[in-house]
């Protein structure tokens, strides 16, 4: 038998990733939203973070890959695990992790909507290492996408996006941030008549909801967190959405930090520059009820997830509705 060097092996490896581990990604998530769950409504966002950000390690370090953390909980002297740089897994997939184990952490902790465990993997070098910054994002459904510009006015993004859609502006609905730094974005897109959906929290649920049809919101403008904007990115390949977003320097030292990173400040990257990869596994599960994910239902001795999970290059969207048996003899009756 002819053996494969080493380049083919490797190759080789990298090609089936998405297959081998879109599955045991879902598990990932899920495993993270459901010890999150326990502290939903407790008010206690620490507890949510550290519950759901232990249980996603150890589930991540199960899994068959030579992972490294490029989006995580921070840098390694700020946050015990899932930090920058961390590696996991002891298996043969070589990928590079992005994580937001719960996104939606205040929400969470109160019981509101819109809590979710986060994660996408790529191969090396195949989702961006984006500074702990603010970015401006503009994020519309697979019609629109290459038809925007961030630097475009307002009302002309509007305007395309409409166009693409089959419809008046009247008829958009477009989510944003409820910050106060956003009120000037948000009376201009009322004076152009779109309507607004004001959030709390979490705009990577935010522009999932955009990505995927039937949820009645038609974009994401505004500014949020970069690292979440990586994970969009991730989330908006696989769909065919589009997310376009240029990182914010709010000082000297982050300016500095961008020239060390190799980011440009002025520059509008797109979804193929903040997830490069060609090969990307995304999964994200409900922690509390949403719009497009339900929450974490809990009975006597299990739960109930629902999940979101794709791949790029497999082509494949699987919306995934799973019962635990969590206790030894529970039971439960399957309903839809």
């Amino acid at each position: 038998m002819t053996g494969k060097g080493k380049g083919q092996g490797t190759q080789a490896r990298t090609g089936s990733f998405e297959h081998a581990l879109v599955l045991e990604t879902a598990r990932v998530t899920e495993g993270a939203a459901l010890a999150a769950s326990r502290w939903v409504g407790m008010g206690d966002k620490n507890a949510v973070d550290g519950a759901g950000t232990e249980a996603m390690r150890e589930l991540l370090n199960s899994l068959d890959i030579r992972g490294r953390v490029v989006i995580g909980e921070g840098e390694m002297d700020e946050a015990p695990m899932l930090y920058i740089g961390e590696e996991l897994g002891q298996g043969q997939y070589e990928v590079d992790i992005a994580v937001d184990p719960v996104e939606g952490t205040s929400v969470t902790a109160k019981g509101l909507p819109n809590g979710l465990a986060v994660i996408a993997l790529s191969e090396r070098g195949g989702l961006m290492h984006a500074p702990d910054c603010y970015m401006d994002k503009l994020v519309v459904p697979p019609p629109a996408a290459g038809r925007v510009n961030l630097d475009w006015p307002v009302e002309a993004n509007l305007s395309v996006l409409a166009q693409s859609l089959e419809r008046d502006v009247e008829d958009l609905l477009v989510t944003i941030l409820d910050r106060e730094r956003h009120a000037d974005l948000i009376r201009r897109v009322r004076q152009a008549g779109a309507r607004v959906k004001l959030i709390g929290d979490g705009d990577v649920v935010a522009s999932l909801a955009v990505g995927v049809r039937g949820t009645g919101v038609h974009a994401l403008m505004g500014s949020g967190g970069a690292p979440e904007g990586v994970l969009s990115a991730a989330a908006m390949k696989c769909l065919g959405a589009e997310i376009q977003g240029r990182f914010i320097a709010e000082d000297d030292a982050m300016r500095e930090r961008f020239v060390s990173m190799g980011v440009d400040e002025h520059k509008i990257y797109k979804t193929d520059e903040l997830a490069p990869g060609s090969q990307i596994v995304f999964s994200a599960t409900g922690i509390t009820y949403g719009e497009l994910l339900s929450g974490v239902r809990r009975f006597g001795g299990g739960a109930r997830t629902h999940t979101l999970v794709m791949g790029y290059a497999s082509r494949v969207v699987r919306f995934i509705d799973t019962v635990h048996l969590e206790d030894d003899g529970a039971r439960v009756t399957i309903r839809v």
